[in-house]
């Protein structure tokens, strides 16, 4: 009798035990009273590929998209490429950022992932507590996965697994009236 069957389902099994559905819905931030429940985003401060920080301070003002990815999950390319979409359709009305949940070692790659994709919004590689899920957006530890930051620093509104433009432009012209109403 032949392992490779076995030993086949045991790899498609690990492999996929932690790869989020892309049909997942999005998670609303709600009370239980069913009225909106903004949490503040934990305090950050993340070194961007190109050597520039992002932080709190550098997102306010403005809705903020960020992008939980990795550079070897296709679902984050093309998430990228959404957020690409989104942030020049809403510019200058937005902040746009990827965040990469890699280990620093990985800063060549991610940088090599930004050019090939063009990327003209800050890309950062994410410390270890955002990588464990403690990080500034608690519970996000899956790729890919968005969050949608208020112009006061508090999320609004977050999703698991890939968010096509439309969506994501529909989430910001529902959640900031002065985002407008463009859509990609």
């Amino acid at each position: 009798m032949s392992r490779w069957p076995v030993a086949m389902g045991l790899v498609v099994a690990v492999c996929c035990a932690g790869c989020p559905s892309a049909a997942v819905d999005p998670v609303p931030v709600i009370s239980p009273e069913g009225q909106s429940k903004l949490r503040p985003v934990g305090r950050f401060a993340l070194r961007t590929i190109d050597g520039q920080w992002v932080n709190n301070e550098s997102l306010k003002g403005r809705m903020s998209l960020v992008v939980m990815a990795a550079t070897f999950d296709t679902a984050s390319q093309a998430q990228a490429r959404f957020l690409k979409q989104v942030a020049h359709s809403h510019k200058p009305r937005i902040n746009a950022l990827l965040l990469v949940l890699e280990p620093p070692h990985h800063a060549p790659l991610v940088r090599s992932f930004a050019q090939a994709l063009q990327l003209p919004f800050p890309v950062a590689l994410a410390d270890a507590d955002t990588m464990a899920g403690r990080g500034p957006f608690a519970g996000l530890h899956h790729v890919p996965a968005v969050v949608l930051i208020d112009r006061d620093g508090r999320e609004v509104w977050r999703r698991f697994g890939l968010v096509e433009a439309k969506p994501l432009s529909d989430a910001i012209t529902a959640h900031d009236p002065l985002a407008g109403s463009t859509t990609p």
